[in-house]
């Protein structure tokens, strides 16, 4: 009853009450009331989406007053040190190298940017998974980062919350947080039942609850620590969540609850003490390793049997469950963690309730943000993990893992990278135990039975990469969890000591063992490939690699020798039970390949840093020789596949076995996958017997039987073609093997730099390319690293760059670059393109540090091996110390490190010697299959043998071997006393046929290739495990007596013959005699191509650094050398063979094929020749057409049509057509036309009448005004004078074209109109896809390729007037006036129909085309002649103006520009001209008469309510001056020309006396007035500025409406005082823009030069070239601007009849006069935006800036870099008419031109019509890189050399020239 009647009253005035209530001393009464209202309140059978229950909470939360005064009152004693702000995906943030202390430690922007961190490491991310402000967290930062208010500890000045401000909050809100959990209780169904639409719903109508929620928690610590106390407070939990007894609702709701328990397998305590007897007992009594989560774990098995059988169905039957359980027992945790499951306050039934409907946003953000109290992180800490079995369950269900997993991460990140709380509750709750254990849960969901080796018994399971957990790596955020916590020293060590942990770790390290398994294909191609090893690779790195590298940072030290010792005892014990589960015994299964042996890199890494770091013996942690020979199997199998699939014998496999090949190597993977595989074999190679090795080499790689010096062998296993690659990938492994040095002795600064050397070797690299290629040698990956980052980099980026961490050593990556390598600063191609800055090899690295084992270990492609050694040719070619074809260098090695000194014994073993000899032996032979590359390795590794002795090499004798017998090759190991044991016999096993047969006497040294190589197909199968157990002499060599035969052992061979046997192999003796340097020096005669090349002093005098780079023929001397200076022997053997006369070279043509070889040879030497003969001629074809067409910049560059003044002036000139290839005239019926690009431009439009360009905004303060624009004030001016004047005469008083104008380029080149039609149909034809649309008349010119789209007919006849056109005729001036004036009056003649007229009216269409509608009707009669009159002329005008722009605004360079080469604006006047003769002036409206006469008034008989005419005053001179042109007959002579030109300037002239007279102070004007009158009647007093300027004002000042007006204004332009001087170059500016045109129009009409001159004499200059002035000027003291008027009749007179048709005219107001009166022809260049030097600064201000138009913040905001506007780009929401805003905005603002620059990428876009382009930034790094999509986040700067290329290119109009790659936008921009 009580709380209906409260319920009826208002909410504010019962809240007071009650908070009056319950602040009484006895306030039973106050807490039943409120509590019977909150019951009605809060029902939770109301819909959620009733919002009353929010406002009653928020009226009684406020006790009474306003909710908005309560929540300012509740801030006011937040006492929060942490920012703690919280933000979802998609937010800018920050992440700062220097301050963090964890690595993903990460700042909002606010505190970002009010911290201090210059010169710091830091860059800018888009968050992908949500994060949390570290501010303030000096566990995760350090203090100086902190910003300025969360340096100030904030909580210390903070008063004590009121005891009264709180209570509501305590009393209401547990009841508040009851009804959220009830409707969440109600609402859940399982996922099976329901579909997740469900779910979504009941969030859905929650959303305001828990935004209200969220609310609170930004209110501060105050109502953060009432939250916490309630929402971890277990009596209220116990009190409210079963709800009251009596209430049937909260018991069915609370049964619910109990239910979605059961179901997710989370047993309640009391339920598992009952059931104790029951099934799952035993297993939860023995689940210990599990702690909770692996009896949860446990429990859902016995929970649903269903699942289970599931699982082993899966499985393939086999009982993979069993194995399941007895993994998961094997540790004795205490299981009582168990108890946890039950709820015990709000928290963590919220947190469940979060898991069960897959981390809803709201709710993770509501979590997170509470997170700045220490109390709720602690308890929520432990909640998580609590949970964290369950999350990680119904993650691998979910149908949205991807979603979920960026929000369990949002969560775990800002847990776990505190060190202090992971410890914590690693300690308290067993963290290590659960998180290794689910992980172990979640692989097992998913294995299958290996098959590599013995495919029938294996015991071992695998991962199968196919299932969507390893595909869509569901299992990434554990992983990243799991790295995240290893990478605290603390919780590691806790790792690492408790070893039931590692054993589990071990266990499922090997669950990747072996995973992926390749099986090659030898009969058909795979018909489909599986993409599986993209899953395979990201789980090895991910989930065994990265917490291996976490791992080892922690064992670097003496002190943690124990813990390295334990791992490595594991290992070998994981891998011992590892090969008796695959079966293993000492071979390989042939054909099949894994590339995943996580623990054996595992071993290697933790034998690498225990000798390295830790000073341990490694024979301590090594295993016998059995062991280490199973170990050595694998790594070197993936190493002979690895040539296997270079020689394309996987090719049937498809591409993606190629594709795991590269992966393998590929950079981010190298140095957890091949390099310590590599280094596991210098292991093994040190520890073994040589012979052993060496031989298990040869057989991996099949090559065995190419190794016998008979000319011709069988090979059981290899084709052909695929021995060569194969012996040289075996020799390459070898040279590897022995020469590198990763992890056997160098130092980490060492191995950046070699890292660093092989990356810019191969190319010229950027610098954040070589930042992510360089394997950092501790590749610990900045957490949190995730997904498939290499694939598909959608988890969280916020770490952009996996290795911008931690380079280990003292020398920084950036010293080390500079160490090594020089910038190159970005530059322009001629093209346009634009590099970005790289940084290239120093000279001195070329020379000594140029690697090309490393280059080879680190290529991905093997083209990068080749450009390598090109820029290394290169680089030898330009220094001078080698021209030929140079040999990859040979370099010095770091010495080894004592544990690994035995790898020195590979290369001094008898085997290794055997098989160079052998080699050598077949090289100088000419067997086949060798090569140049085969001999390099083999000299490579003689020579590291050489530079590696044995120690014991001075005293050792022969060693006592066991088949001693056999063994006469060589006396000893050692290689130095090797190289000279002369071999005088070798047995050798041929086929019958082969030629050594043949010959009864053993041959001699030579033994030819035989001819029938090619027709024997081997096939002989023998077994590979009896050859084995021999050593490699037996398997190759094996000597009796004097000879020593290079075979098999009879015995070993069961052969079998199939079908075309080839022949039964004989053993033949062939006569050898030659040691290893006897053979060298034929070599070397064979190489350098002379007999006696050796000379002997050449040991005596050794030159080493001549010796460092050269070819074959330098590395054999280097050789020799080396040997002859180590071993007199050596150089006794040396000389006696140099002295010995060398015998003739085998002669090469005793057979046919040999023969038919060298006519080969010849031919392709004589073909080669004429190709490059061939490629010289084009080239220099080609660039004689560059220089003629091309060549934008060269000015002098002569055009073969261009508009040549200079010819003769009767010949007609001819033109080229680039089609049809003839040359002749343009003729009526045939004519010729000029390929153009007609296109809009409003270039003009945005001149400003200041220098300097527009700043861009970047805060709200600051504006672009855009009414000061040459466009803005041209359509004012022209609007002003169509409100008084007659509309026709209005038309032709001022241009248009300012904005929308057409502009006409061409490349000058010339085609048949009918040809150019023949074209087009062709390109129409053409189905290729073209970045144009032929449709719309585009096309590429036939020659040059440059875009257009129209073509401009050629006038028949002479290029410009000549001859009599152009003679100075003596007639005097007013002769001429009255012949103009008749030339005008003259009916325009219509041209008769032929094709050239057609082709000029269709030009004429496509002019008008061109440009949109409102750009040519502004008339008052759309359509009206007049409107097409103005339109034309305004045409000439806006390409004469464009050129001058082009020419730099005015015409003191002279001479034919850049543009002015490629003008047409000749033919363009002809072609308007002709269009223009259809209109002809009134003659009663002629300006011409106005200007030359003195006309009566005609106000008498115009009617009075037509306009009158604009004043002559008021007119644009340059705009008259081509409607006279224009109008007039052509062709128009000279003298005519120049009368129009001299009558206009007194127009002019008098124009800027009346706009100076005007800005005069009253004053001044009377002053100048009173000096000038009394002059009048001198002589010249027309040619007296001084007169004429006295006359203006008495004649200006007759009427009130000119000088009244603007006084004020006017006196603040006008300069304090205005000297003679000031006013006479006051005039000539005014004067010049008039000049400069008449000028151009000259130059183009009649060809007359243009001449350079001084800025100061451009006036004169111009006036003179126009006939103004005479060509003998006085000095310029002595002459002014009024010396070129020329008055036809008087000039008092004139000019009084002009000013009275201004002053006459009364009816417009003196401020419109006076507008239009003072008009101003100057304007400066057009340029874009000026920009800040910093892109933050615009990104800061304009990524969250809302859209004027949508007033949304834009997905893509975008600004147009011409006018500042702020668009959406792709914006559905800004879109008109199927428009998009940006397209709509190129429209308007640049006539369908616009430059956007995308704040979001920092690259700008150029939209040209129809079509776009990605230009590039002019924003790059400090490094000259661009940072496309801003994905690096580096700091951007201006790069004003790019921004001026882009504006040369929007004002020159070359957008669609320069730039390639264009795209249709359909208007979707």
């Amino acid at each position: 009853m009580m709380a209906a009647s409260l319920l009826r009253r208002d909410k504010k005035l019962t809240a007071a009450c009650l908070k009056t209530d319950l602040n009484r001393t006895d306030n039973s009464l106050g807490v039943r009331q409120l509590q019977e209202l909150l019951d009605n309140v809060l029902n939770p059978e109301k819909p959620a989406g009733d919002t009353d229950a929010l406002d009653w909470c928020k009226c009684l939360l406020a006790g009474g007053e306003g909710f908005e005064e309560f929540c300012k009152t509740v801030r006011s004693y937040d006492n929060a040190t942490l920012c703690g702000l919280v933000w979802t995906a998609n937010f800018v943030a920050y992440r700062c190298r220097t301050c963090g202390i964890s690595p993903c430690m990460s700042l909002c922007a606010e505190c970002f940017n009010n911290g201090d961190h210059t010169g710091h490491d830091f860059n800018m991310f888009r968050s992908q998974a949500g994060g949390a402000c570290d501010c303030g967290d000096s566990n995760v930062m350090r203090e100086s980062g902190f910003c300025r208010r969360h340096r100030l500890k904030t909580g210390e000045n903070v008063p004590s919350v009121p005891q009264d401000l709180m209570l509501m909050s305590e009393l209401v809100l547990p009841r508040f947080i009851v009804y959220i959990i009830q409707y969440l209780r109600d609402g859940y169904t399982e996922p099976d039942s329901s579909t997740e639409r469900d779910l979504q719903k009941v969030l859905q109508q929650l959303v305001p609850q828990i935004s209200f929620l969220e609310e609170l928690t930004k209110m501060g610590g105050a109502m953060r620590t009432v939250l916490t106390k309630i929402l971890t407070n277990q009596q209220i939990f116990k009190d409210l969540s079963m709800g009251q007894e009596d209430s049937v609702y909260a018991k069915k709701n609370y049964d619910k609850y109990l239910s979605a328990l059961k179901s997710s397998g989370l047993v309640p305590v009391e339920e598992k003490t009952m059931a104790g007897a029951g099934p799952g007992a035993a297993e939860h009594a023995d689940a210990g390793a599990g702690a909770g989560a692996l009896s949860l774990l446990g429990a859902t098995a016995a929970a649903s049997p269903d699942e289970s059988a599931k699982e082993e169905e899966q499985d393939g039957g086999q009982n993979v469950g069993k194995r399941k359980r007895v993994k998961l027992s094997s540790s004795t945790k205490d299981p009582s963690i168990m108890d946890t499951l039950k709820h015990k306050c709000f928290l963590e039934e919220l947190l469940f309730w979060t898991i069960k409907y897959e981390f809803p946003q709201k709710m993770v953000t509501f979590l997170l943000n509470m997170l700045p109290d220490q109390d709720y992180k602690i308890a929520f800490t432990k909640t998580f993990v609590q949970h964290y079995a369950f999350i990680m369950k119904t993650l691998m269900k979910s149908h949205e893992s991807d979603t979920m997993s960026n929000r369990i991460v949002h969560i775990s990140v800002q847990l776990f990278s505190n060190e202090e709380l992971a410890r914590h509750v690693t300690e308290e709750c067993q963290l290590l135990d659960i998180m290794v254990t689910v992980l172990l849960y979640m692989m097992e969901s998913c294995l299958i039975k290996s098959e590599l080796q013995d495919e029938e018994n294996s015991r071992h399971v695998v991962v199968n990469c196919g299932e969507a957990l390893l595909k869509n790596n569901t299992y990434w955020p554990l992983v990243s969890d799991f790295i995240n916590i290893l990478s605290h020293q603390s919780v590691a060590k806790r790792f690492l000591e408790d070893h039931s942990l590692l054993m589990l770790w071990m266990s499922f390290v090997s669950f990747f063992q072996g995973m992926n398994l390749n099986k090659r294909e030898l009969n058909e191609h795979v018909e489909f490939e599986s993409q599986t090893y993209y899953a395979a690779f990201a789980a090895e790195l991910e989930a065994c690699a990265q917490p291996m590298w976490g791992l080892i940072t922690h064992c670097k030290v003496k002190d943690t020798q124990e813990y390295t010792k334990t791992i490595v005892r594991y290992c070998l014990e994981t891998l011992q039970l590892w090969f008796d589960a695959i079966g293993f015994v000492d071979e390989p299964s042939p054909n099949q390949v894994t590339f995943h042996l996580p623990l054996h890199r595992y071993y290697a890494m933790f034998l690498s840093k225990a000798v390295k770091c830790q000073g341990l013996d490694l024979d301590s942690l090594l295993p016998d020789q059995e062991m280490l020979m199973k170990i050595m199997v694998h790594p070197l199998q993936i190493q002979a596949c690895l040539s296997e699939i270079h020689s394309n014998m996987w090719v049937r496999n498809g591409l993606q076995i190629k594709g795991q090949a590269m992966t393998y190597v590929q950079s981010h993977f190298c140095n957890s996958m091949i390099d310590p595989d590599i280094f596991l074999l210098q292991v093994c190679a040190s520890r073994l017997d040589p012979d052993y090795f060496i031989s298990s080499v040869f057989e991996r790689f099949k090559v065995v039987d190419l190794l016998t010096m008979a000319s011709h062998h069988q090979n059981a296993v290899l084709d052909s073609e695929q021995e060569r690659p194969m012996l040289e990938g075996a020799l390459t492994f070898l040279v590897i093997l022995s020469s590198l040095r990763i992890h056997l002795g160098m130092a980490d600064d060492e191995i950046l730099r070699a890292e660093m050397v092989s990356q810019l070797c191969m190319n010229d690299r950027t610098h954040s390319s070589l930042l992510d290629l360089i394997s950092f040698h501790c590749p610990f990956c900045i957490f949190p690293q995730c997904g498939n980052w290499w694939i598909n980099c959608f988890h969280i980026p916020e770490n952009p760059n996996p290795k911008s961490g931690i380079v280990p050593g003292s020398c920084s990556f950036e010293e080390m670059l500079s160490a090594v390598a020089d910038f190159k600063a970005p530059v322009f191609e001629p093209g346009g393109s634009m590099q970005q800055g790289m940084y290239t090899p120093k000279a001195e690295v070329w020379e000594k540090e140029f690697d090309p084992i490393m280059v080879i270990l680190r290529t991905v492609y093997r083209r990068d091996v080749q450009s390598a050694m090109d820029r290394y040719s290169a680089f030898l070619k330009q220094s001078g110390i080698h021209s030929g074809n140079p040999w990859p260098p040979y370099k010095e090695r770091t010495p080894l490190h004592p544990c690994y000194r035995g790898l020195v014994q590979l290369l001094h073993c008898k085997t290794l010697h055997i098989v160079i000899f052998t080699l050598l032996y077949k090289i100088s032979m000419d067997h086949q299959n060798m090569s140049e590359h085969v001999l390099c390795m083999v000299l490579y590794l003689i020579e590291l043998g050489l530079d590696n002795p044995t120690q014991e090499e001075e005293e050792e004798e022969e060693p006592c071997i066991e088949e001693h017998c056999h063994d006469s090759w060589f006396p000893g190991t050692s290689l130095l006393s090797n190289l000279h044991h002369i071999i005088n016999f070798v047995r050798v096993r041929v086929p019958e046929t082969a030629h050594e047969v043949k010959r009864e006497p053993p041959p001699s040294t030579s033994a030819d290739s035989s001819t029938f190589g090619q027709n024997l197909r081997e096939a002989q199968v023998f077994s590979l495990v009896a050859e084995r157990r021999r050593k490699f002499q037996e398997i190759i060599n094996r000597s009796s007596g004097e000879a020593s035969q290079a075979t098999r052992p009879k015995s070993s061979s069961s052969r079998w013959a199939p079908p075309g046997t080839p022949p039964q192999l004989v053993t033949e003796i062939l006569e050898v005699r030659e040691s290893m340097l006897s053979l060298l020096i034929k070599l070397h005669h064979k190489l350098s191509g002379k007999q006696n090349s050796l000379s002997s002093d050449l040991l005596d005098s050794p030159d080493a650094s001549r010796l460092a780079h050269g070819d074959g023929v330098t590395a054999i001397e280097r050789i020799l050398t080396k040997a002859a200076a180590r071993s007199r022997q050596s150089k006794r053997s040396i000389q006696e063979i140099c002295t010995k006369v060398s015998p003739p070279v085998p002669p090469k043509k005793n057979s046919p094929a040999d023969k038919k070889t060298l006519d080969k040879e010849e031919r392709r030497q004589k073909a080669r020749e004429r190709q490059q003969k061939l490629l010289a001629e084009f080239a220099s074809r080609q660039k004689s057409f560059m220089e003629t067409a091309m060549d934008v910049e060269s000015p002098d560059a002569d055009v073969a049509m261009d508009l040549g003044a200079s010819e003769l002036p009767e010949s007609e000139v001819f033109y080229d057509c680039v089609i049809c290839g003839q040359s002749g005239p343009s003729t009526d019926e045939r004519p010729t036309g000029l390929v153009v690009l007609l296109q809009a431009s409003s270039v003009l439009g945005h001149r400003c009448r200041s220098a300097p360009a527009k700043k861009l905004p970047t805060s709200d303060e600051e504006h672009i005004y855009p009414a000061d624009t040459c466009g803005a004030a041209h359509d004012v001016r022209l609007a002003l004078l169509q409100r008084f004047f007659k509309d026709s005469s209005c038309l032709q008083s001022v241009s248009i074209g300012w904005d929308g104008g057409v502009y006409v380029q061409t490349c000058g080149h010339t085609l048949h109109i009918d040809c150019h039609k023949s074209y087009m149909e062709s390109l129409r034809n053409d189905q290729v896809l073209q970045g144009f649309s032929v449709d719309k008349g585009e096309f590429t010119c036939p020659l040059c390729r440059q875009f257009a789209n129209s073509v401009l007919p050629c006038r028949p006849g002479r290029g410009t007037e000549a001859g009599a056109w152009q003679a100075h005729s003596n007639k005097n001036t007013a002769v001429l006036v009255k012949e103009v004036e008749d030339l005008q009056e003259q009916p325009g003649a219509f041209p008769t129909e032929s094709n050239l007229s057609k082709e000029m009216e269709s030009v004429i269409k496509d002019i008008k085309n061109t440009t949109q509608k409102k750009y040519m009707d502004y008339g008052k009669n759309p359509g009206s002649p007049d409107n097409d009159f103005l339109f034309m002329y305004s045409v000439a005008r806006t390409n004469l103006e464009l050129e001058l722009v082009h020419r730099g605004g005015d015409l003191c360079c002279g001479g034919a520009s850049a543009a002015a080469k490629r003008s047409c604006l000749n033919q363009l006047f002809h072609v308007l001209a002709m269009h223009m003769h259809l209109y002809s002036i009134d003659s009663a409206y002629n300006p011409w008469t106005r200007l030359t006469q003195i006309t009566p008034s005609r106000e008498s008989d115009t009617c009075s309510d037509e306009r009158p005419e604009v004043p002559m005053l008021f007119r644009d001179v340059p705009s008259l001056l081509i409607i006279f042109v224009l109008t007039m007959p052509q062709p128009l002579r000279k003298e005519h020309f120049t009368c129009v030109v001299k009558v206009l300037y007194t127009l002019q002239y008098i124009q800027a006396i009346a706009v100076l007279s005007a800005k005069f102070s009253p004053e001044e004007r009377q002053a100048w007035n009173s000096s000038g009158a009394p002059k009048k009647n001198t002589c010249n007093a027309e040619k007296s500025w001084e007169v004429l300027l006295s006359y203006v004002i008495s004649e200006l000042s007759k009427a009130k409406n000119v000088y009244e007006a603007g006084t004020e204004e006017m006196s603040m332009l006008s300069s304090s005082v205005w000297s003679s001087q000031s006013i006479e170059f006051s005039l000539q500016q005014f004067c010049l823009p008039f000049l400069r045109l008449s000028s151009l129009l000259q130059h183009h009409l009649y060809g007359d030069d243009l001449l350079g001159c001084p800025t100061e004499e451009e006036f004169s200059v111009l006036a003179v070239g126009l006939g103004l002035l005479p060509s003998t000027l006085p000095l310029p003291s002595q002459w002014n601007s009024a010396w070129c008027l020329e008055w036809v009749v008087c000039p008092f007179e004139l000019t009084s009849q002009w000013c009275a048709e201004v002053t006459g005219f009364t009816e417009m107001p003196a401020e419109q006069t006076l507008t239009l009166l003072v008009q101003n022809p100057q304007w400066a260049a057009p340029h874009l935006l000026q920009l800040p030097d910093n892109y933050n600064t615009i990104f800061q201000y304009y990524h969250r800036k809302s859209c004027a138009a949508c007033s949304k913040v834009p997905k893509d905001p975008a600004l147009c870099l011409v006018c500042g506007t702020f668009v959406c780009l792709k914006g559905l929401c800004c879109k008109q008419h199927s428009y998009c805003e940006c397209v709509l905005h190129s429209q308007h603002c640049g006539a369908a031109t616009g430059i956007f620059l995308l704040i979001n990428a920092s690259v700008i876009i150029i939209i040209r019509g129809h079509r776009f382009c990605l230009w590039g930034s002019v924003y790059l790094d400090a490094h000259g890189e661009e940072d496309r999509d801003l994905r690096r986040g580096k700091p951007l700067f201006l790069c004003e050399e790019r921004y001026r290329v882009l504006e040369q290119q929007w004002v020159s109009h070359t957008f669609d020239h320069i730039n390639k790659r264009w795209g249709p936008h359909y208007n979707g921009l």
